[in-house]
């Protein structure tokens, strides 16, 4: 199923991201909150590329084994960022082969030492205009309510995202926030600028102070003062940070969706009960 088929407005668009694990344990670990997660019914289900590319081997491997053994929509991310042409062409030969359908295209993190590998790219919209023409996939692109923290302005990152749309990009999801104006407002001067793609909002349900911190610091999110507050009154208390966390996103989904989003995108981190609380408060089951 192509995604961007799933946009037809009867149902809110529902979908799980995953990252693939470095250890065994991790990843039956993993299969067991895909399974956990199955049973909500989600739309899609996508899995990272890695950080800088780290673990972008194991990537079509468990989209692949998701799609086909667990029977979920799978989208497989794919970073500019340490790729080559012809192992990004190499990796999509094995995806559309078995099966796959979805690809979510990016940037990608750059480490402090990258340098542009004259066989790759550098840019998303770049990584789409390969793309294409040579694989009969749905192409999804990210984007960045709050602007790439390497925009030098909104107008720029705004561009940007428009010209990834223009090169093929047929869905939109957007970077982790905790403020919905900073959706809303991205939303409108999207819609104003010509895109007319389906902008998904990428959630991410607190489950750890100094994670958020550390994940918000890297991508230039920001964090509400009443939710900094909120985490900071529970200090250490693991059980209260998360209560905290499910709270303030099954609020987020609520007003984002009666508001018109046109669905949810859960950055999971390979768990299953924050999302799953927030997914059952929302939409009940």
């Amino acid at each position: 199923m192509r995604i961007a088929e799933l946009f037809d407005g009867t149902r809110p668009v529902v979908s799980f991201e995953f990252f693939p694990p470095k250890t065994e344990r991790g990843y039956s670990a993993l299969f067991r909150t895909v399974e956990d997660l199955k049973r909500l019914d989600p739309s899609f289900v996508s899995v990272t590329w890695g950080a800088g590319g780290s673990t972008r081997s194991k990537t079509a491997e468990l989209v692949i084994q998701i799609q086909q053994e667990a029977g979920i929509t799978s989208m497989a991310h794919m970073t500019c960022t340490g790729s080559s042409r012809a192992h990004i062409a190499a990796t999509l030969d094995r995806l559309t082969g078995a099966g796959i359908e979805n690809l979510l295209a990016l940037g990608g993190d750059r480490p402090e030492d990258w340098e542009l590998d004259p066989e790759g790219f550098e840019f998303a919209s770049e990584l789409i205009d390969f793309v294409r023409p040579r694989w009969d996939l749905c192409i999804a692109a990210a984007a960045y309510p709050e602007s790439h923290p390497r925009s030098p302005s909104p107008q720029d990152d705004l561009a940007m995202t428009a010209l990834k749309v223009r090169a093929g990009a047929e869905v939109l999801i957007t970077q982790l926030f905790f403020d919905n104006a900073d959706y809303f407002d991205f939303v409108r001067r999207a819609r104003e600028a010509g895109v007319d793609a389906p902008i998904v909002p990428g959630i991410m349900p607190v489950v750890s102070t100094a994670s958020i911190r550390r994940m918000t610091a890297l991508c230039g999110a920001k964090i509400p003062p009443e939710l900094g507050a909120a985490l900071e009154g529970c200090g250490d208390d693991e059980a209260g940070t998360l209560e905290v966390g499910v709270e303030w996103s099954t609020h987020q989904c609520r007003e984002l969706l009666d508001r018109g989003a046109p669905g949810l995108h859960f950055y999971t981190l390979n768990r299953s009960p924050a999302t799953r609380r927030i997914h059952q408060s929302v939409f009940g089951g």
